[in-house]
């Protein structure tokens, strides 16, 4: 199987749930998932974040995230970007870690890469 590493970089709803729907398919076929958030993407850690705001297509955040928590699928979410932003873990999903560039180069390296 491959090995997917799905990066979100902003704070848009619809590419929150593309992003969140393919982590989720590509990890129901057995594949490698890791998450990332990055930029104004770290604002999805919060899990306070309103996530049902429903899509185009009727589909939302929601509707596949408490999958990938229930499943443990790293999502790391970049440090400074979320230090700036003052969220921090306290907020964050069981899933969700504070994690860095270097990590995120070498996960990549390993990876087919999806950005949103």
């Amino acid at each position: 199987m491959a090995n997917f590493l799905f990066v979100l970089s902003q704070d848009d709803n619809v590419k929150a749930t593309r992003c969140l729907q393919f982590a989720k398919i590509a990890h129901s076929k057995g594949h490698v998932v890791n998450i990332f958030l990055i930029d104004d993407g770290v604002l999805w850690a919060n899990k306070h974040k309103y996530l049902t705001q429903q899509t185009q297509t009727g589909d939302c955040p929601n509707d596949y995230l408490p999958y990938l928590v229930e499943n443990h699928i790293p999502i790391g979410v970049c440090t400074p970007c979320a230090k700036n932003r003052q969220i921090d873990e306290t907020k964050f999903f069981p899933n969700m870690l504070l994690d860095g560039g270097p990590h995120l180069i070498d996960m990549a390296a390993e990876a087919k890469v999806f950005n949103f």
